[in-house]
């Protein structure tokens, strides 16, 4: 099947949907970004990009920290309404009844209602276009104690995590494999022929 040539975008789904909360305990808000992802592993590190014309966009600049909230098919109506609502004209933890919980390392708001809570502080603002990438490093990362199986592991899959795609947000489906699970399969295929070999001799 042949591919449609199509001029160039932002066509690079699907993507985590999050609710980034910055600024403090007292005069907080939250804004919805699609435009996130991973840096860099050691240290670790982590990017939102977001339109200078954004409320949030000057009390992240101002403060260098915000807090990266995952999102659930529970925080979907959430997650949009705080995504098309600006902050200068409403309080967005109290107009969708959001807990604030204290960060160990900031001093904005993490969202008790979202299974994961990443702390993070700005090292770098570039300037891109349209928008600018807050550049920062993950300082901690705040897990709900109810998704931590008896390993002490976070089961992320009990979490009902969502995604965005193309204007649209999705539930997150079910597992299909693990990071490694090809080789696992051939190793362990190496491993079967081995012990076969071995009772014929």
């Amino acid at each position: 099947m042949s591919k449609i040539e199509w001029k160039a975008g932002t066509f690079l789904y699907p993507l985590p949907a999050v609710m980034v909360s910055c600024g403090t305990m007292e005069n907080s808000n939250i804004i919805t970004v699609a435009w996130t992802g991973i840096i860099n592993t050691n240290p670790a590190m982590v990017y939102i990009s977001v339109r200078p014309t954004r409320h949030s966009y000057n009390i992240i600049k101002e403060t260098g920290e915000f807090v990266i909230n995952l999102t659930t098919k529970q925080l979907a109506y959430a997650t949009d309404w705080c995504g098309v609502k600006t902050g200068a004209k409403v309080d967005k933890f109290k107009e969708m009844k959001l807990t604030k919980e204290e960060g160990k390392h900031v001093k904005c708001p993490l969202i008790k209602e979202s299974p994961v809570s990443v702390e993070c502080r700005v090292k770098e603002i570039r300037e891109l276009g349209s928008h600018h990438m807050f550049i920062a490093e993950v300082l901690s990362i705040d897990a709900s104690e109810e998704y931590i199986d008896e390993k002490g592991a976070f089961d992320i899959s009990k979490c009902d995590l969502m995604a965005y795609s193309n204007g649209n947000y999705y539930e997150m489906g079910r597992k299909i494999g693990k990071f490694g699970f090809s080789v696992q399969k051939k190793k362990k295929k190496r491993e079967n022929d081995i012990k076969t070999f071995k009772r014929r001799k």
